[in-house]
């Protein structure tokens, strides 16, 4: 599937391997790049959902966001713009490396 930032310092990160704002450990960062591949191999969005170790799931409180693990305490949150009614193929807009108990 396709993906955009939304976010201009995740998209240095992605293209340039840094970032001011994002000083994550180096397999975070690793991570992030596994996760942005994944999205690009992915077929439907049940290619994710299948992959119990994404623990890819909807956000509350957004209909279109979403996120998936990084590792234990960070995740990649996103938007998906459907493409069909199904909603089972879309572009993903990414918008966050959260830490997720912080």
């Amino acid at each position: 599937m396709e993906f955009t930032f939304d976010n201009k310092d995740l998209e240095k990160l992605y293209t340039t391997g840094k970032s001011k704002k994002y000083r994550l450990p180096n397999d975070i960062i690793d991570k992030f790049f596994a996760r942005i591949q994944q999205i690009e191999a992915a077929n439907t969005i049940y290619d994710l959902w299948n992959d119990k170790g994404l623990n890819f799931e909807k956000m509350q409180g957004s209909e279109n966001s979403y996120s998936m693990r990084l590792k234990i305490k960070y995740r990649l949150e996103m938007d998906i713009e459907w493409k069909n009614n199904e909603k089972t193929i879309g572009d993903f807009i990414i918008t966050e490396i959260s830490n997720h108990y912080a």
